[in-house]
């Protein structure tokens, strides 16, 4: 366990990382955040509050999907619980929470098939055309022989399209690997594996056709980030091609506005 300080708005927020896969410590690492403001003994516990830079205990979170999936909106049929309790898709067609979110975390394992192509998809304005109205967190089976040419920025663990990520860490298809999302404004950080893998900000993308490292957005990204809101849907995407994607202990937990 180690303790991460930011400082933002003239105040520091100490929180206390776990490990990944910590389901037998007893230590409830994100409810030990603690949160110190300029002058004050402690913030009263709607501050703002920081991502952490190890995954968190998100078991008391709340899941982002019932298992009837009475709070998802979807195709009928497309998505399900599986007999081993993962939620999986039959087609390339995404579920969508029936509310908007904002300044959150959300903390998700994922499992692919061999060459799965998926993602997890934040602040979407319109789910009827969600590619160019959404920042995706890319899933991808990195290590298939499917994707050895793929762009970096196509890679898991990145901003689809726009962001490579900063460490290849994606584990083989068929081991559970476990993606952590905060979300504060057009601040998004990412943790996957245990890693940072981004750590930015959508303000930064003032152009449709080019990334601010000069890089060329893919066409039918056609709406610069910057321009995107910072409340909207949470989505997962299903089967895109013949793999398979598997989710499980999709949690969120809402924070605090900046």
């Amino acid at each position: 366990m180690r303790a991460v300080v930011w400082m933002m708005a003239g105040s520091v927020m100490v929180t206390a990382g776990c490990s990944m896969f910590s389901r037998d410590k007893s230590a409830a690492c994100d409810s030990a955040s603690t949160c110190v403001s300029a002058g004050t003994a402690a913030c009263a516990s709607g501050a703002i509050q920081i991502a952490p830079s190890a995954h968190p205990d998100s078991r008391n979170w709340r899941s982002l999907f019932d298992l009837n999936l009475s709070n998802a909106v979807f195709t009928k049929g497309v998505w399900f619980y599986d007999a081993q309790g993962h939620l999986t898709a039959n087609k390339d067609e995404a579920i969508w929470t029936d509310r908007d979110y904002e300044n959150f975390m959300l903390d998700v394992e994922y499992r692919c098939d061999p060459a799965a192509n998926s993602g997890v998809l934040i602040y979407c304005s319109d789910m009827a055309n969600w590619i160019p109205n959404t920042v995706e967190i890319q899933i991808l089976d990195d290590n298939h022989p499917h994707w050895s040419k793929e762009q970096p920025f196509a890679k898991n663990g990145g901003l689809y399209g726009h962001l490579p990520p900063k460490v290849n860490n994606a584990k083989p298809a068929g081991e559970w690997n476990r993606m952590t999302i905060t979300a504060q404004g057009k601040r998004v950080k990412v943790l996957v594996n245990e890693e940072i893998t981004v750590d930015t900000d959508l303000s930064a993308w003032t152009s449709a056709k080019k990334n601010p490292d000069g890089s060329d957005i893919p066409p039918w990204l056609s709406r610069p980030w910057a321009e995107l809101p910072t409340k909207g849907r949470i989505g997962l995407q299903g089967k895109h091609g013949n793999a398979a994607i598997y989710f499980r202990n999709v949690r969120i937990k809402e924070l605090a506005e900046n």
